[in-house]
C-alpha cells in the first residue's frame, strides 16, 4: 500500500501528518502509536534498498525495515509514511523531528555520533566504498586511477574515503562533486567523469542503469568499512533500544530458522529459544513496552534478514549481490545478534 493510500484510509490529511511531531523527550514510541504512523527517512531512490517501484510504492531493504518496525510497534507493517532524504538533508530531518528513524544506507561513524547527537542502532548491512569505472579507461583495479576524473556526492563519508585513498596511494584525481548522488550519477553517464564512486552496493544498482551496463565495470577493490544501519536520536533511550532489536530479532529469527512461511510451527515448538522469540516465555516485550508477540510481528512483516536481504538484494534479485560478509557468524559470515533472554 502507498504512502497516500494509507493516510487517505486512515482519515488524516497529509499536513496532519506532516505536522504531527513531538519532541524525543516525550518519548517516540509513545508519540508514533498516537500519530497512528511511523515517518521514517529513506535514500531519494538507490536499487535494492530504498526506491518505488511502478505503482509508486517503496521497495528495498530499507523499507523492509522499516516496515518491520511499523508492525511491531502498530501491528501493522504499512502504517509506515516514508520520507525521501537527500545525503545533505537526511541528518538535519531526523534531530528536526521529521522523521522517527532514518533508516537510509548511512555509515556509522563516530563523528555522527558524538557530534550529531545521534545512535546507530546497529548495522544491517556491512559495505564498503568502490568505484564503478567505463570500460573504456581499460583499468582493472582502483590502483590505475590515477589521474582519473571522479564523480562523487557532496557531503558524505565517500567524498573524505576518497581523499585519504588517493593520498594514501600518492595519486591524484580530479574530483567532481555533485549535490545529491542521482546527479553525481547523471555527470557519470554523461561523460563528466570517468568513474563514479559510492558504496559498493549501490554501485551494482547503478551500473543496471546505465543504456549500456557492459560498457561499465564495478572494479573489485574496497577502499572502506561502510558500515550501514538504522539511525534514531540519541536522546531517547527506549526507542533506541526498540529500533535495536527488531534489528537483532531479524538476525536471531534467521539463525533460529524461523521465517515468514513456518511461523505457526514457530509458535508450537517447544524449544526454549524459539519460545523466547514467540513471546511466549521470558516477557520481553513488556520491557520493551510492546506485546508478547513482537518479534513475531517483525517476521510476520517481511521475513527474516535471510528473506528480506535475498527479495531485494540477493543472487535472486537484480542485484545479484552474494550476502559475503553478510551472512551469518556461523556460516562465515560477520552477522552475529546477541541472544533473546
Amino acid at each position: 500500500m502507498s504512502k497516500t493510500s494509507w493516510i487517505r484510509r486512515s482519515g488524516l490529511s497529509l499536513a496532519a501528518l506532516a505536522g504531527f511531531v513531538l519532541p524525543a523527550a516525550a518519548g517516540t514510541l509513545d508519540t508514533v502509536k498516537q500519530r497512528g504512523a511511523l515517518q521514517c527517512g529513506v535514500s531519494e531512490g538507490v536499487a535494492g534498498f530504498s526506491e518505488k517501484d511502478a505503482q509508486g510504492n517503496w521497495r528495498g531493504f530499507d523499507v523492509d525495515f522499516c516496515r518491520a518496525v511499523a508492525a511491531v510497534v502498530l501491528g501493522d507493517a504499512d502504517k509506515v509514511a516514508f520520507t525521501p532524504l537527500s545525503a545533505s538533508q537526511r541528518f538535519e530531518a531526523l534531530k528536526g523531528g521529521k522523521v522517527d528513524l532514518l533508516a537510509r544506507n548511512s555509515s556509522w561513524t563516530l563523528g555522527r555520533e558524538a557530534e550529531l547527537g545521534l545512535a546507530f542502532a546497529g548495522i544491517t548491512y556491512h559495505d564498503g566504498q568502490g568505484f564503478l569505472a567505463k570500460r573504456a579507461l581499460k583499468v582493472d583495479t582502483a590502483l590505475s586511477l590515477d589521474k582519473a576524473k571522479i564523480c562523487v556526492e557532496a557531503g558524505t563519508t565517500t567524498q573524505l574515503n576518497l581523499a585519504d585513498f588517493f593520498k594514501a596511494n600518492s595519486m591524484t584525481y580530479e574530483e567532481k562533486v555533485y549535490p545529491s548522488g542521482a546527479e553525481a550519477f547523471a555527470a557519470f553517464e554523461g561523460g563528466q567523469c570517468d568513474v563514479l564512486t559510492r558504496d559498493q552496493s549501490a554501485l551494482h544498482g547503478e551500473r543496471l542503469r546505465l543504456a549500456k551496463p557492459a560498457e561499465a565495470i564495478v572494479l573489485p577493490d574496497v577502499i572502506s568499512k561502510e558500515p550501514l544501519g538504522p539511525v534514531v536520536r540519541s536522546d531517547d533511550f527506549p526507542w533506541f533500544t526498540l529500533v535495536k532489536w527488531v534489528n537483532f530479532a531479524l538476525v536471531n529469527a534467521e539463525e533460529l530458522g524461523i521465517s515468514s512461511a513456518n511461523l505457526d510451527e514457530a509458535l508450537k515448538s517447544t524449544k526454549p529459544d524459539v519460545r523466547r522469540f514467540t513471546g511466549a516465555e521470558g516477557g520481553f516485550g513488556k520491557a520493551l513496552g510492546l506485546d508478547a508477540d513482537w518479534a513475531i510481528r517483525a517476521v510476520k512483516a517481511g521475513g527474516n534478514y535471510a528473506e528480506i536481504y535475498e527479495r531485494n538484494l540477493g543472487t535472486g534479485s537484480k542485484l545479484g549481490i552474494p550476502r559475503g560478509l553478510n551472512q551469518l557468524w556461523s556460516m562465515g559470515g560477520v552477522l552475529y545478534a546477541p541472544p533473546l533472554r
